[in-house]
Order: structure tokens, then sequence, then C-alpha cells
């Protein structure tokens, strides 16, 4: 696989980590960008022991300058980039009748405003170069509603319908793939207050798959040639049915 460059939103744990480990193993150029920049410089230097190369940047994807930046100042310090993963994503699950609308406008934010404002700024990078790569991390949620997750999966059906449509009006040149993990190991379900969604989740989340089973889809993805575009991988344990 030829040497690219990977801006990874959400990198500072999770699937974002995982996938920036792995790619950064697997010779690539990682940027990785999150609000906890503490990890992300831990997540750097392994990389860097490892042998790889990393960039690191605090990151909000909620705010949409900021993510411009994130993305142009990649461009300006490499000359191109080549994939961006869309990954940061928030989880705090309840029921509606909860009423936790803060949480609700959070998920909006991060899951949805977050994903078009990547969008929006690595677009014209790839409409410029005649290429690129978007990757959007959604969620079993884009295909599934549960009690508790009402919300949550309107955002992750939302990501899936913004990427589609994404892909079909494109020109073929820019790929674009929808991976959407099950149960993963990650700290998604600690941001959820409420405590039944937070019983729920203990039981659904018995059976997590390692954060690297998304991260190897995702390398699966961006290396095939560049006439082959994958346009959605959905993975999850073999007990999840």
């Amino acid at each position: 696989m030829s040497k690219k460059i990977v801006l990874i939103t959400g990198a500072s744990s999770g699937i974002g980590e995982a996938t920036a480990l792995r790619l950064a193993a697997e010779g690539h150029h990682v940027v990785l960008g999150a609000r906890r920049e503490d990890r992300l410089a831990a997540t750097a230097k392994a990389i860097e022991a490892a042998g790889g190369t990393a960039d690191v940047r605090g990151l909000d994807v909620t705010d949409r300058q900021d993510v411009a930046a994130f993305v142009d100042t990649a461009a300006g310090r490499h000359g191109r980039i080549d994939v961006i993963v869309n990954n940061a994503g928030v989880m705090p699950l309840s029921r509606l009748d909860s009423l936790l609308v803060e949480e609700w406008d959070r998920m909006i934010d991060v899951n949805v405003r977050g994903l078009l404002y990547g969008v929006a700024a690595a677009l014209p990078h790839f409409q410029r170069q005649g290429g690129g790569h978007f990757v959007t991390v959604a969620s079993i949620g884009a295909h599934q509603v549960v009690p508790t997750g009402a919300v949550y999966c309107a955002t992750k059906y939302a990501a899936w319908a913004i990427t589609e449509g994404l892909r079909q009006e494109l020109d073929p040149s820019i790929r674009v793939t929808t991976v959407s993990p099950g149960v993963v190991e990650s700290e998604l379900a600690t941001t959820i207050t409420d405590s039944g969604a937070q019983e729920a989740m203990r039981a659904y989340r018995a059976a997590a798959i390692p954060a690297d089973a998304i991260a190897e889809g995702i390398s699966y993805a961006i290396g095939q040639p560049e006439e082959v575009d994958v346009n959605e991988l959905v993975i999850r344990p073999a007990r999840q049915r």
C-alpha cells in the first residue's frame, strides 16, 4: 500500500486510537485530532517509538473553524491529504422521557455536525487534488433502533445518509466508505448518565470486540486499488445477533 496522509478525528481513544496505531504501523502518516491533547501526544509517542510518524492537534469537531484549520494545516504541511476518517462520536443513551435535551444536542453536534464539518473541510482539497477518501465511522445504530437509543441511532442514521449521499454525488475519483461497528471495546458507554441505560448497556456490551477489528476494516477499505470503492462495512461480534 502506498503511503497516505490520513486524518483521524476522535483519535484519543477507542476506534480512533486503534486506527491511528494500525495505519501508522502500515507506513501511513497519521494526523490525529481530538480534545484530549495529552492522550494524542501519548499515542503519537507510541507510534514514533515503533518507527511510524504522526502529527497531533487539539480538535473540537463541533467548531467548524477548528475543523477547517485541522484539515488545512495538514494539507499545508504535507502538500496533500489522502484520507479523512470522521470518527469522533458520543453516545449518552437515554429514554426519550428522561428529557436529557442537552445530551441530545451534544450527540447532534458531535455525531452529525462534526461529520459535516469534516466533509466541508476536506472536500475542496480532494477536488483540487483529483482524489481522496472519506471514511465515516457510523454504527450498527445506523441500521436499527433500540430502546434508549432513539437520538443516538438517529444521528447514526444521519451519518449513514450523509455519507451515502456524498458517495453518489461525487466524482468517482473520490472514494467514500461507511464503517458501521457493532459492540466495540471503547469509552463510549462512559458518557451515559441515565441509570436505566447504563444497566442495559452493561449486559449489551458483554460481547464486545477490540477496536482494532474496526481499524483493520478501515485499513482494508483505504488499501484497495483506486478503482475499487468499498462502500460500507458492518463489523460486529459474532455473538451480536
